[in-house]
């Protein structure tokens, strides 16, 4: 890069970064892609997702979804593709939550697909947040295997982002979640019967507001409140 230190990084001063031999190059070359508008920052992105060091991919894959003045179009194939065939699990998990930031509905069907073929949990987890903020109905039926999953963590992300879906009919499955010695897991439990808030939820925000972690009872006497 020829530009001098306090001059802002050009899409020209990138791609030699991107270039090099070196992986503390490449990576920076990514890192300052924030900085440039956001097609350029696109384009260098595109480039670093295929770069041979999982470092660089991921965190490439990391930013496509927050990308801001973008179409979004273009960078749902990559994340597919990411998602799907990548090597490494960090940078598939990094490919479902970007596609979680993009909220867009097309990426459902990759995602649930993505769920069922994936064993590592750390994919797992990501692939269950993302179906949350997506908040397409379809997920259901895979938010609901989650929840009852072995993986307490992955059961906690179920349990949020039935909360974010809305739909009443996850009552009966997070009610005997209640039990749970997870604190953590509880209270998502407690927010997603607050953000159903029907009747139906009353019976296990009751059970909750006397919950013996503080955070827990609270939330469930607010929610309580809230019926």
């Amino acid at each position: 890069m020829e530009a001098n230190a306090g001059d802002p990084p050009t899409l020209a001063d990138l791609l030699e970064l991107l270039n090099s031999q070196d992986l503390g190059d490449r990576l920076r070359a990514v890192n300052l892609a924030r900085q440039l508008p956001g097609e350029e920052t696109l384009t260098l992105l595109h480039r670093a997702v295929t770069d041979e060091n999982a470092r660089v991919r991921y965190a490439a894959i990391s930013q496509m979804g927050t990308v801001s003045g973008v179409d979004p179009a273009p960078i749902l194939p990559i994340l597919r593709q990411a998602l799907e065939q990548d090597p490494e699990f960090d940078v598939r998990a990094a490919a479902a939550a970007a596609l979680g930031d993009l909220k867009q509905p097309q990426a459902l069907t990759d995602l649930l697909a993505a769920y069922q073929r994936e064993k590592e949990w750390l994919v797992q987890f990501s692939i269950v947040a993302a179906l949350g903020e997506l908040g397409n109905p379809e997920a259901f039926d895979t938010l609901v295997q989650a929840l009852q999953g072995e993986s307490e963590l992955i059961s906690t992300a179920a349990a949020a982002a039935l909360g974010d879906l809305g739909d009443p009919r996850a009552i009966p499955f997070l009610d005997p979640l209640i039990d749970s010695d997870d604190w953590q897991l509880r209270y998502r439990i407690c927010i997603a019967l607050g953000r159903l808030g029907t009747e139906a939820a009353r019976p296990g925000l009751t059970r909750l507001a006397q919950d013996p972690q503080e955070q827990v009872a609270i939330h469930a006497r607010h929610a309580l409140g809230s019926l």
